[in-house]
């Protein structure tokens, strides 16, 4: 097989691995064509924000990349399914190829990164990545119309840095090269971005002509001459007609004081009669109490004092709090004779050895169904529940200590607004205080110039004494019937509540007379006779006696079976008891035998290990060992020293090319201008031969003018 097939297959076959290894999404390899021919666009600018948002989105240590583009897909609904194929296989690109994009991102955050928020991050990593991986499938159109939608200062900065021909080839290459093969990266990235760099170099003049534009000020737009109404006289309102006049009443005569005023007798009648209340309910109080005394259960006070020494002396003989001591404990203790086992410990420990037993066989049954083991599952199990408890216990503590403080809070708040209601109580006071100090003198202002006035109504009026003096007999007098009514009215009550006090009296007499007669309590009881209590199940006495005494021979009967039963469960025990002793003693043994064979056996393999160490083909391949390995040190600095002069050869070869590319532009902006010279000569030339032309032709055509 000839060289160029090999290489050539060898291309195909890493092409076929980047296929599969890296996913590459068919959408914007066919759906850009597919609109074009509908004569539909997409908008790219709407879907690279939100892939830009996804990727905001994205937590790689609490998520996998699958989990989020499928949590993610649920979130894109409401958009097309190429679109969401789009964003998807974008966020997906970013992520996977994530290590690629960071040596672009962070050397570019390192020399610009002063004027840059960390926020767009994410915007330069998928304008990376378009343009690596799909700006052939996207086109430049697509692709400028992508970057045109971003921030163009900062698209501006990121593509003049990304698609310079200098870091392409140089420290990029070099990066990339570390994670992939160069030649893979000579062919697939690097060759491709240099392709394409004399195009983008159109996009970036048009960014930065973008820029400066919107740096120039805008000019002030022109003043447009705006009508206005004519200001014309408005007529005047017309006046409302004059009100007519209210006609006013004549002031009345305001009623007496005396007609509305209550006369004083039937609040004295009321006052007696609560004092009567008062003093009835205090005599009932004292009979109550003093009633009954035959039936009182207390006791005397004697025998209270007698009660409380016995409990006192009984109390004294108790020695709760006594402290009891066993002596000191042994200083030597010999193990020579052998435990003693209950029944307790024989049947927890033959228990334990069974559970043991059906514990191993589970496992090894499950390991032979192909189960694993799940030692480590239950320790991180453990570990986070620890986790889960400890973040529960402290939110817990955190929400008990913010409620005390919200109690505080709540105290004080209360007792400012206590303090605030008690000030406004005092103003409130003292406001009232002045009131009614002003009032009161208000008042006795009106009295004395009433008193005047009474004054100069009595000069004024000296014949009117004697109606006067007859109004004040007639009053008198219906004083005095009222008075004599109101004695009458308090003689009934007073009559009325001495007739109810004997009564009561009375029928407290009668109640303990009839307590005095003594009761005959003794009966005569017939032992066949029933109760008479019309019940179903009521018996006499010496039913009673009959049935008891066949309920006392069922219980003996069943009393025998119970010890029958427990001698027979007894024997059983100790049967297996004494198998259980059987089974520990031979898992006893057992143990010491195995013991005692892992012993033997750890001795053997050290044994074992020292004979291998000291045998002369072991040392020998250790030595190999070594010389490989000094071998490999050796060749790794070879190939470090290979690194760094192919470095230095490349950085040569970058500065003649340099070198070489401004030579050339020189030469061919003087070949410009040259051919420049040359054409305004040409046309300098044309003008004037065709000038002196057409001067002939008219002198040929208009002689006698001439």
């Amino acid at each position: 097989m000839s060289c160029g097939s090999s290489l050539r297959l060898e291309r195909e076959g890493m092409d076929w691995v980047a296929k599969c290894f890296f996913r590459i999404p068919l959408f914007i390899v066919s759906e850009p064509a597919e609109f074009a021919r509908k004569g539909l666009r997409m908008n790219y600018r709407e879907l690279v924000r939100e892939a830009i948002t996804l990727l905001d989105k994205y937590e790689p240590d609490k998520q996998s990349v699958d989990s989020f583009i499928e949590d993610s897909a649920k979130t894109l609904g409401n958009h097309p399914s190429a679109d969401q194929t789009f964003i998807s296989d974008t966020v997906y690109g970013c992520v996977e190829h994530r290590k690629l994009l960071d040596i672009v991102v962070n050397v570019f955050y390192d020399q610009h990164g002063k004027s840059l928020f960390k926020a767009d991050r994410n915007k330069f990593v998928v304008v990376c990545y378009l343009s690596m991986f799909h700006l052939e499938d996207l086109g430049l159109e697509q692709f400028s119309r992508i970057i045109k939608s971003l921030d163009t200062s900062k698209m501006h900065k990121f593509l003049s840095f990304f698609f310079n021909v200098t870091n392409l080839t140089t420290w990029i290459h070099g990066e990339w090269s570390q994670i992939y093969d160069a030649t893979y990266v000579e062919h697939k990235w690097i060759a491709p971005l240099l392709r394409w760099q004399a195009q983008i170099e159109g996009l970036l003049d048009y960014l930065s002509k973008k820029i400066t534009k919107g740096s120039l000020p805008r000019k002030s737009p022109k003043k447009c001459t705006q009508s206005q109404e004519f200001d014309l006289t408005k007529p005047k309102p017309r006046p409302l007609p004059a009100p007519e006049p209210i006609p006013q009443q004549e002031k009345t005569k305001p009623v007496p004081l005396s007609t509305h005023r209550a006369p004083k007798e039937p609040q004295l009648l009321e006052d007696i009669k609560q004092k009567n209340h008062l003093k009835a309910q205090q005599v009932l109080y004292e009979a109550n109490i003093q009633q009954f005394r035959c039936a009182n259960q207390q006791k005397s006070e004697k025998t209270q004092n007698t009660v409380s020494q016995i409990q006192q002396n009984f109390n004294s003989k108790l020695k709760f709090d006594s402290v009891y001591s066993s002596g000191t404990p042994a200083t030597q203790k010999m193990n020579i004779l052998p435990v003693r086992l209950n029944t307790t410990a024989i049947l927890r420990e033959g228990a334990l050895y069974n559970r043991q037993m059906e514990e191993e066989l589970n496992r090894l049954e499950h390991l032979m169904q192909g189960a694993n083991e799940p030692s480590a599952f239950l320790q991180w199990q453990k570990e986070m529940r620890e986790k889960d408890l400890q973040e529960e216990l402290a939110q817990v503590e955190r929400r008990r200590l913010e409620g005390k403080i919200s109690y505080e809070e709540a105290l004080l708040a209360r007792e400012r607004v206590l303090e605030l209601n008690q000030h406004k109580a005092q103003l409130k006071k003292e406001e009232t205080a002045e009131l009614m100090r002003k009032y009161a003198e208000k008042r006795l202002r009106e009295e004395e110039e009433m008193k005047e006035l009474v004054q100069q109504v009595a000069s004024g009026h000296k014949n009117s004494k004697a109606a006067k003096i007859k109004l004040q007999e007639i009053k008198q007098r219906i004083v005095k019937e009222v008075s004599m009514q109101s004695r009458e009215l308090l003689r009934q009550a007073l009559e009325e509540a001495q007739a109810e006090l004997s009564r009561r009296f009375e029928l407290i007499r009668q109640i303990r007379a009839i307590e005095s007669v003594p009761h005959n309590r003794h009966r005569f009881l017939d032992d066949t006779q029933t109760g008479g209590h019309e019940l179903l199940c009521e018996m006499s006495l010496v039913e009673l006696r009959e049935r008891l005494a066949r309920l006392r021979e069922e219980e003996q009967r069943e009393q025998e079976e119970k010890k029958h039963k427990i001698q027979e469960e007894k024997q059983s025990r100790e049967q297996l008891l004494l198998e259980q002793l059987d089974t520990i003693a031979m898992r006893r043994t057992a143990a010491r035998h195995a013991t005692t064979q892992k012993q033997e056996e750890k001795k053997k393999r050290l044994k074992l290990q020292e004979a291998v160490s000291m045998d002369k083909r072991v040392m020998a391949l250790q030595k190999t060992l070594e010389m490989k390995q000094q071998e490999r040190q050796n060749k790794r600095e070879s190939e470090k020293g290979k690194v760094n002069i192919s470095k230095q050869i490349a950085t040569q070869k970058v500065k003649s090319y340099n070198q070489e590319k401004q030579a050339l532009e020189e030469q061919h902006w003087l070949q410009l201008e040259q051919a420049l010279e040359r054409q305004v000569r040409r046309e300098a030339s044309s003008r004037n031969t065709s000038g002196l032309n057409y001067g002939k032709a008219t002198k040929d055509l208009f002689p006698s003018s001439i």
